[in-house]
C-alpha cells in the first residue's frame, strides 16, 4: 500500500464551475465576433427548396384560400415563414455556434417585419369591420320584407307537409341500406343531408360514404355507386344507383381521399375564392351534383360574410362551373338548384339586422326593438323553392314569439310575419305532454296554415326515430292541440287525419273556429304521391306498395336486443317474421300457439320485416 498522501489542495466549487463551463451556451454579449457562414447563397437555395416542398404538402392538407380577406391565408403565410427560417437556421448551423446564431437573427429582419405587416393588415382589417363600428352595414346584409301568413301560405298543401327531419330520415335511409346486402358491408349513409324540392316534391337526399379506410381502397377506383333519396311525405327510401343510371359512381365526394377529395378539387380549381361547405343535391334527372357557396366578406376585411356565387360541381365526372348569384336568381335553367345560403348564414344574418338596426350600443344597454331568431330552425318547401323557417322572440329569454320569419335558400329572399305566439320548442313540450305515457318526441314544428289559423305540424317519434304519429298545435294557444296515433289508427294516413280531426275539434272547444269547419278539407288520401321507392326515375304519382299478409299460428318466439329496441321474432309458417316492440305494442302479449296476422311489404326467405301483427 502506498504511503504517499493524495493532494488534497483543489476548491471543489472551482472543479464544479469549469465542468458546467464546458457545457454552457455562450450569451450573445459574450460573442466578440458574427461569423458569416461557408455557402450562405446555396444555404438559401436550400432553404428555399425544403420550404417549398413542406410549403406543398402545408397546403395539399391546410387548403387555404389565397385571398385576403381569408383568415387561413395569413396562417398558412406565418407557417411558410416560420418553416424558411428554421431550415435556414439550422443549414447555417446556428445550433452549434453562437456566432452564426447571431448572423441568423440580424438576418431575420425581414421575415420579422414581414409577420408584424400581415398581423398590422389583420388587426387594422378586424377592427375596420367589428360590429362597434359597423353595426348600421351589418343590419342591412339582408333585406326583410313584412309578408302576410295568410296569403302566403295558402298554397301550401298539406298533403305535401314534410313528415321526416333529418334525424328520422336519416335512421330509414340506414335501414334500406342495411337491407341491401352489395352496398351495406362497404358504406354507410352520410350524417350530411340535403332537403330540396325534387319534381316540386320535398325529398332529403344524403350521399354515401365508405365505411373505413379499408374499403374506400377496396372501393375508391369505382366511386360511390349510390346515393339515397328520402321522401319527405311517403317515407320511402330509394336507393339511387348511378352506375346503373348514368354509368359512373360518384367519383368526387367530401369521403374520398387525396385529388378526388371534393374539396381539394375545388381548391385546385378555385384557389382564391373561399368555399363554404359543399350541399349534395340533384337535379330534375336525378343527377347528382355539388353545389359549393362561394363567400365574400362584405365588411371590413373579415367581417359581413355574404355569398356572391356558387361552384355547380358534376358529383360523377368532376366538372365545375361558377355562377353568379345573378345568374342563380335569374337563369331558369339553375331553378333546380335550391340550397344556396346555408341555414346558419341566414339566420346570423337576420340576428344581425335584430340586434343593430338601432345601432350597436342600443343592442347592448337600451334594447329597443331587438329581436333575435328563437332556438332551432326547420325548412319548408315554397313556391317550388327550399325555405329555412324560424320564430322571432326577444333577446331576453322567453317562451314565445312576436312573429316568424322566412328566408330563401336559393335566393336569400327574406319575409317577415307579425304572427306571435307560441314558441316552437314551447309547442313541441305541448304536443310531447299530450302523448307522454308512450314516451315520443317531437320533430322541429313546421308552420301551416289551417281554417286561417297559424298552426304547428309536427311528427312523433320513438326510441328508435321512426314516426310513430302526427301533431298540431295552434301557435297563438299551444294548448289547442290535435294528435293522431299510428298505434291507435293502424296506418299513417289514418293517424294524420286523426290529428287533423282531433285538432278542429279542439279549435271548436276554444270558439277559434265557427262550426262550419271541416276536417275533411284537410284530409290526406292513402294514395300519397311519392317520388322515392319504385318509381324514382318516372312519374311522381305511384302509389303504396301492395301489402301482404299471413296468418297461422305462432309455433316459436325468439327475441335480440338492437340499438336499445327489443326485436321479437315470430315463426309462422316456416318463417320469421321480425318487429320492434316500439311498432307493435301488442308483441309483448304474444305466446307460442297464438293465432297471429302478420302485414308485410316484402318477402325474403327466411327472416322478413314485419310492418304489423294482430292477433285473430
Amino acid at each position: 500500500m502506498s504511503d504517499k498522501i493524495p493532494n488534497m489542495d483543489f476548491d471543489a466549487d472551482e472543479v464544479i464551475e469549469d465542468f458546467k463551463s464546458k457545457f454552457k451556451w455562450p450569451s450573445s454579449n459574450e460573442v466578440e465576433v458574427v461569423v458569416r457562414p461557408p455557402k450562405v447563397a446555396l444555404k438559401l437555395l436550400l432553404s428555399f427548396i425544403i420550404t417549398a416542398v413542406i410549403g406543398a404538402g402545408a397546403y395539399y392538407m391546410m387548403l387555404p384560400a389565397m385571398n385576403f380577406k381569408s383568415t387561413d391565408f395569413y396562417t398558412f403565410w406565418f407557417v411558410i415563414i416560420a418553416v424558411f427560417c428554421g431550415v435556414f437556421y439550422v443549414l447555417c448551423g446556428a445550433r452549434t455556434k453562437i456566432e452564426r446564431r447571431e448572423y441568423c437573427k440580424k438576418r431575420s429582419v425581414f421575415p420579422i417585419v414581414l409577420v408584424a405587416m400581415m398581423l398590422l393588415v389583420m388587426v387594422v382589417g378586424y377592427i375596420s369591420g367589428c360590429t362597434l363600428l359597423r353595426a348600421k352595414s351589418y343590419s342591412e346584409l339582408v333585406d326583410v320584407k313584412e309578408s302576410s301568413f295568410t296569403e302566403d301560405f295558402k298554397d301550401i298543401n298539406y298533403t305535401d307537409v314534410p313528415r321526416l327531419d333529418a334525424a328520422t330520415s336519416k335512421v330509414l335511409a340506414d335501414q334500406q341500406l342495411g337491407s341491401l346486402s352489395e352496398y351495406k358491408s362497404q358504406y354507410v349513409v352520410s350524417n350530411v343531408s340535403t332537403q330540396i324540392n325534387y319534381k316540386n316534391h320535398p325529398v332529403r337526399v344524403a350521399y354515401l360514404e365508405y365505411a373505413n379506410v379499408f374499403k374506400w381502397f377496396n372501393n375508391t377506383k369505382n366511386g360511390l355507386p349510390a346515393y339515397m333519396m328520402t321522401d319527405l311525405v311517403s317515407q320511402k327510401v330509394a336507393v339511387v344507383n348511378c352506375v346503373e343510371k348514368f354509368g359512373s359512381g360518384i367519383k368526387y365526394s367530401p369521403t374520398e381521399l387525396f385529388n378526388e377529395r371534393l374539396i381539394r378539387h375545388l381548391r385546385f380549381q378555385y384557389p382564391t375564392e373561399i368555399l363554404d361547405t359543399p350541399n349534395f343535391e340533384i337535379d330534375d334527372d336525378a343527377h347528382p351534383y355539388w353545389i359549393t357557396p362561394v363567400l365574400d366578406k362584405t365588411i371590413g376585411l373579415f367581417g359581413g360574410t355574404d355569398v356572391k356565387g356558387a361552384i355547380i360541381t358534376d358529383a360523377l365526372t368532376g366538372e365545375s362551373e361558377y355562377y353568379s348569384m345573378g345568374q342563380i336568381r335569374t337563369d331558369n335553367s339553375l331553378n333546380w338548384i335550391d340550397v344556396v345560403y346555408s341555414e346558419a348564414l341566414v339566420i346570423q344574418q337576420y340576428n344581425y339586422h335584430g340586434r343593430l338596426s338601432n345601432g350597436f350600443w342600443n343592442s347592448i344597454i337600451f334594447q329597443n326593438d331587438v329581436n333575435v331568431t328563437s332556438s332551432g330552425n326547420g325548412v319548408i318547401a315554397m313556391d317550388d323553392d327550399v325555405w329555412v323557417y324560424t320564430g322571432v322572440t326577444s333577446s331576453e329569454a322567453d317562451t314565445s314569439n312576436f312573429g316568424f320569419i322566412l328566408c330563401n335558400q336559393r335566393t336569400k329572399e327574406l319575409r317577415y310575419y307579425k304572427n306571435g305566439g307560441a314558441q316552437e320548442s314551447s309547442a313541441q313540450a305541448s304536443a310531447v305532454d299530450l302523448v307522454q305515457n308512450y314516451g315520443y318526441m317531437a320533430t322541429f314544428p313546421i308552420l301551416l296554415d289551417i281554417e286561417d289559423q297559424p298552426t304547428y305540424f309536427m311528427s312523433l317519434y320513438g326510441s328508435g326515430y321512426t314516426v310513430k304519429g302526427y301533431a298540431l298545435v295552434n301557435l297563438d294557444d299551444k294548448t289547442i292541440v290535435g294528435t293522431g296515433l299510428l298505434d291507435i289508427e293502424k296506418s299513417h294516413t289514418n293517424a294524420l287525419n286523426a290529428a287533423v280531426e282531433n285538432y278542429i275539434s279542439a279549435l271548436k272547444d276554444k270558439n277559434v273556429v265557427d262550426e262550419n269547419a271541416d276536417a275533411d278539407d284537410y284530409k290526406v288520401d292513402a294514395n300519397t304521391s311519392t317520388v322515392a321507392g319504385e318509381n324514382v326515375d318516372g312519374d311522381t304519382d305511384a302509389v303504396e306498395p301492395e301489402k301482404l299478409t299471413v296468418t297461422g299460428e305462432i309455433t316459436d318466439i325468439k327475441t335480440s336486443v338492437n340499438d336499445g329496441n327489443t326485436v321479437y321474432y315470430l315463426q309462422v309458417k316456416d318463417k320469421y317474421y321480425y318487429i320492434t316492440v316500439t311498432d307493435c305494442m301488442d308483441v309483448l302479449l304474444m305466446k307460442k300457439g297464438d293465432k297471429v296476422t302478420v302485414t308485410y311489404t316484402k318477402d325474403s326467405d327466411k327472416f322478413i320485416k314485419a310492418d304489423n301483427v294482430e292477433i285473430k
